[in-house]
């Protein structure tokens, strides 16, 4: 590694330092932030995967990221360690964030300007399968990725239609399930 002896590390030391033993649990680094500007100051790891993070997975990849962490000098600068996933506001800018968003409702503004909201079903060649409501019943709509302006994952109070669960591949809606 490069960069300083002593003191905090900066977010690509840390990505060098966890990367492979995130990947191992199945999970990928997307962002590091330090603040050192906090007392004691943060070091935020947010990872995401196929799989969401559970409170187990955080308390592990939290757990062996500290002992790795610990191994760096950083002199007598004390630091809290946050192991997180994205937030539901993060934008699904990439083919890998819509497949992992897969069952969620999202709103989705279009490049012609148009907005749809949907439950998100399977990616697949560029595609994305949404299903929407229409006429009083659910259908499932391809939507291009390349035409997505935007989208956002909405925070839902109740729970979803069964149906509508079935037509976005949900795990144990299958038919005869």
């Amino acid at each position: 590694m490069t960069g300083r002896s002593t003191g905090l590390p900066s977010p690509q030391q840390v990505i060098e330092l966890l990367d492979d033993e995130f990947a191992r649990a199945g999970y990928e680094i997307e962002d590091v932030t330090i603040n050192a500007r906090t007392r004691p100051a943060r070091i935020i790891v947010t990872a995401d995967g196929d799989t969401p993070l559970d409170l187990d997975t955080v308390a592990e990849l939290s757990r062996s990221a500290a002992a790795l962490l610990d191994e760096l000098d950083t002199g007598s600068e004390p630091y809290v360690l946050e192991v997180t996933s994205p937030g539901v506001d993060r934008p699904l800018t990439e083919e890998k964030h819509f497949r992992r968003a897969r069952t969620r409702l999202v709103e989705v503004e279009l490049d012609d300007e148009s907005t749809v909201k949907g439950r998100l079903g399977a990616v697949a060649d560029g595609d994305v399968e949404l299903v929407v409501r229409t006429r009083g019943d659910w259908s499932v709509r391809r939507i291009p990725l390349t035409t997505i302006r935007k989208a956002v994952v909405q925070v839902e109070f109740s729970p979803p239609n069964p149906r509508e669960l079935e037509l976005a591949g949900a795990p144990g809606t299958e038919a005869g399930a």
